[in-house]
């Protein structure tokens, strides 16, 4: 396939967060975790708390990553901070010439959030307007149906203990290791 321009190569990072609620209009991301797809468990990866900027709160979201707005207010990282913080650990993980790829287990939903908070507050979104989706990676890979998509069946189909923490940075991690399996299939099958 011929382009126009050259293609960059690629650095794959894992990202998750967690939130407030179910989008970013209404609800404040609470706390967002990093890592390199194809680093170990060993280095140390980016994790931050962000202070809610928002007051929007499902019930169901706050118990699920046991944050309080109050406690992240008094001990969360503004906003703005927290997303260049992030936007410097992003540059100084991804060699020079290449591209920050970001990675999500059901990466629609991490990546609104990420999106959103370094376009609201740093005025651009280091990875683009675009992330690869472990789900959708998946299913092509595989053939799998959407239902045979979860968290769960997929590390069982390679042997993989996933218990998610509602760590960002353990998500991520996971994530990471889940990628790198459906990456690892897709190679052998070529």
């Amino acid at each position: 396939m011929s382009t126009e321009r050259p293609e960059k190569p690629v650095i794959y990072i894992s990202v998750d967060i967690e939130a407030a609620g179910p989008s970013p209009s209404g609800y404040a991301m609470l706390s967002v975790g990093a890592c390199l797809v194809d680093a170990d468990d060993t280095e140390p990866g980016f994790y931050v708390e962000l202070q809610p900027d928002r007051e929007g709160v499902l019930d169901s979201a706050m118990v699920v990553g046991g944050f309080t707005l109050d406690g992240l207010r008094a001990s969360g990282t503004a906003p703005a901070v927290a997303m260049q913080q992030f936007a410097d650990w992003i540059e100084s993980v991804t060699p020079a010439g290449h591209r920050p790829v970001m990675v999500g287990f059901n990466a629609v939903f991490d990546w609104m959030f990420v999106a959103d908070y370094f376009h609201r507050y740093l005025g651009r979104n280091p990875f683009g307007h675009s992330a690869i989706d472990i789900k959708a990676f998946f299913l092509g890979v595989t053939g799998s149906s959407w239902a045979g998509t979860s968290m769960n069946f997929v590390a069982e189909r390679y042997g993989l203990s996933i218990t998610l923490t509602h760590n960002a940075l353990d998500d991520a991690r996971d994530q990471a290791a889940l990628f790198r399996a459906v990456r690892g299939e897709q190679v052998a099958r070529v």
